[in-house]
């Protein structure tokens, strides 16, 4: 029997992206080796994705199963699209990116080459109109690549392009957990499934783009972000207080050089203000001060 996967999307009030995902989705290679279907969990209590799934349903040769989630939390979303997935492999993408046609391919090809238990890949940015020179010069959109066959440690991991084998989830009642509700579920999923002995390794040919829309371009945008993601690090249980002890150390240091950037070009002091803000965001929820959310951005 072929492999079939599921293919797992939130969707979190972005009807146009979702459209253009799906549309990338059907076109899909699978060259005979695998079977696939795909799952849309909507995060909108106003269920703003199921006039796009039905649309998306019409002609289309795989099966597109729609679900919701009402309750505002993102690990949830993950979970209920995990109830509905029929595959003994699972794919996470999100729902602001689209793939290239080869990319389950690549994905599964890499994960039984390196006998893995799941496969991770690259997330391009994708522009819709041209973007400010500083934030290309500063790559302010782009994320770490590695070397294909890479073993991939727990922080570095993401679902913004993953596929892994449905049965590492065997024993696990809640493979997200709801109490990352504003991000760093899938950190966490992946701290846990290492604690497990579990195999996750790099494919950087099986790509996937984001769109990037201007409104993440703005200053403000990534500032908060920043302070968003160290809140969000606090809520791991391994490795607390050594985040935060760099945190300390990293303050002060960032503050006395972030002036001099400014010699050296606005997408240097974006980038040392962006690292200020990661770290003083840890230290600010562990007094209690950063109450940043993802509604603020």
């Amino acid at each position: 029997m072929l492999p079939h996967i599921t293919v797992c999307i939130c969707a979190f009030r972005r009807p146009a992206l979702l459209k253009r995902l799906l549309e990338k989705l059907q076109e899909q290679r699978t060259n005979g080796l695998f079977s696939f279907s795909v799952v849309v969990c909507d995060n909108d209590v106003e269920q703003s994705a199921a006039s796009v799934v039905s649309a998306a349903r019409n002609g289309a040769a795989i099966d597109i199963i729609y679900c919701s989630e009402s309750r505002k939390n993102i690990a949830l979303a993950r979970n209920k699209a995990l109830e509905h997935a029929r595959g003994n492999f699972i794919a996470f993408i999100d729902d602001d990116e689209f793939p290239t046609d080869d990319w389950l391919e690549k994905l599964i090809a890499a994960c039984d080459k390196y006998r893995a238990d799941g496969v991770l890949g690259p997330v391009r940015p994708h522009f819709d109109s041209p973007p400010p020179s500083w934030i290309i010069r500063g790559r302010f959109c782009e994320r770490p690549e590695h070397e294909t066959g890479r073993v991939m440690k727990w922080d570095e991991c993401r679902t913004g392009n993953v596929l892994f084998r449905r049965k590492i989830l065997d024993g696990t009642e809640e493979p997200f957990h709801a109490g990352f509700g504003t991000g760093g579920e899938d950190m966490d999923f992946f701290r846990r499934m290492d604690e497990r002995g579990r195999l996750f390794v790099w494919c950087n040919e099986a790509f996937a783009y984001e769109t990037v829309p201007p409104s993440r371009w703005s200053r403000s945008y990534m500032l908060k972000r920043a302070l968003l993601r160290g809140k969000n690090i606090l809520k791991h249980p391994s490795g607390v207080w050594r985040f935060i002890a760099v945190s300390v150390a990293a303050v002060p240091l960032y503050l006395l050089f972030l002036p001099i950037t400014v010699l050296f070009g606005h997408h240097w002091f974006m980038k040392y203000s962006i690292k200020l803000c990661d770290h003083s965001g840890r230290l600010l929820a562990l007094v209690g001060l950063n109450s940043i959310s993802e509604r603020d951005i």
